[in-house]
């Protein structure tokens, strides 16, 4: 493991504890998506199908588990424990047009028409765009609390390092993946504008909201 995936690595955990952490300290998840977290439940899910019949190392296992439970347990949170918190009007993101095109393009183009294969590259197209939900509710807003911020720029970071990770094994390795490249620079890509934002704003202690 190179130093750019363990950072990467480092900033989703980081991300996720900092909205665990959020919504358990303040007892609401106000600000998040339960929508984008049914999405990202989804990616664990149909890609780490292979937890308990592939073993490639401690730390990979340790980490597949660790997504899978604070997915779901962020869904619980959600939904049931602080389920009144949650704000459904502004959470309206059409997933299905999320689903449906990431399930068709795993079908077309995939490494290998295998059934793990497939879903392990529809959960890297859906990754790309499972944060869509939330940035969309943001905008609905027009503001987020400063921690949803960082939990978002922490998620943002984490494709980037992984972008980076793909650089250096190409040049180190000789191994490149171009699906999880492409799929990696869209995500990327769509925290472009919400990283402006968050360098001028938040970093300068101001709130994080859009352009009126």
């Amino acid at each position: 493991m190179n130093i750019f995936r363990l950072i990467g690595d480092l900033s989703h955990l980081f991300a996720i504890i900092i909205l665990l952490l959020k919504i358990w300290k303040t007892r609401s998840c106000a600000g998040i998506s339960g929508r984008s977290q049914i999405l990202f439940a989804i990616v664990f899910s149909t890609r780490y199908l292979d937890l308990f019949t592939h073993y490639i190392s401690l730390y990979n296992t340790l980490m597949k588990i660790f997504y899978l439970v604070s997915s779901y347990g962020t869904i619980y949170l959600m939904y049931f424990k602080f389920k009144a918190t949650y704000d459904r009007n502004h959470d309206t993101f059409r997933v299905e047009f999320l689903l449906i095109p990431a399930a068709v393009l795993a079908l077309l183009i995939n490494h290998d028409f295998d059934v793990l294969e497939i879903l392990w590259t529809f959960s890297i197209y859906l990754e790309a765009v499972a944060i869509l939900p939330q940035l969309f509710m943001v905008s609905k807003t027009g503001e987020a609390e400063s921690i949803t911020s960082h939990y978002l720029f922490a998620l943002g970071a984490y494709r980037g390092f992984y972008i980076l990770n793909w650089i250096y094994r190409y040049y180190s390795e000789g191994f490149y993946d171009l699906i999880a490249i492409l799929a990696g620079i869209v995500q990327t890509v769509l925290y472009c504008d919400f990283f402006y934002l968050y360098i001028t704003k938040v970093l300068k202690g101001q709130k994080f909201s859009l352009p009126a």
